[in-house]
């Protein structure tokens, strides 16, 4: 009889795919009216004003033993400074950004780079045409979801994201 050895929580965390998770419009949200402002948690960051969404946040409490988590964001080292004890969230691993050259979106060759080959969903509100055609180029699998930045992260982008993840066969732990 053979017996198969037990995963490592390093082999499981690379076996589910990379959700690559932007902050401003996805987790901090604006540009709702201010008779509508969503349920969430107001804060302050570096002196500027966040309204952190609470669906946001349960939606990723909830997608994080799907996917492997990783901040791609301008905050950069700043989501690790703050966002766990203000969401219960991380530390993920953050992207750093160098000087975007040429036409290309300015996230993404440090996208690209941490995935390497790997399947990846990535929630932004700022995705553009070099964005969607990147995608669509690569081999492994992968999702783009776009948010409202008023809305962020919603229930209808956390079902597409779980609902991939599904399908993916992502191991759960």
């Amino acid at each position: 009889m053979v017996h198969a050895k037990e995963p490592t929580k390093s082999s499981w965390l690379r076996d589910r795919p990379l959700l690559f998770v932007d902050i401003d419009g996805v987790i901090s949200l604006f540009g709702f009216a201010p008779d509508a402002v969503p349920p969430g948690t107001w804060t302050q960051v570096d002196g500027i004003a966040h309204l952190l969404s609470a669906a946001a946040t349960r939606h990723l409490h909830a997608l994080a033993d799907r996917y492997e988590l990783v901040w791609c964001s301008g905050w950069e080292e700043k989501a690790n400074e703050h966002l766990p004890h203000l969401l219960g969230l991380g530390p993920f691993p953050h992207l750093s950004f160098p000087v975007a050259a040429g036409r290309e979106h300015w996230k993404l060759s440090s996208v690209s780079r941490h995935a390497g080959d790997r399947p990846l969903a990535w929630v932004d509100d700022a995705f553009d045409e070099s964005c969607w055609a990147w995608a669509k180029r690569r081999e492994a699998p992968t999702l783009l979801v776009p948010t409202e930045p008023a809305c962020g992260l919603d229930g209808r982008c956390f079902e597409r994201l779980r609902d991939w993840a599904a399908e993916l066969g992502a191991p759960r732990p």
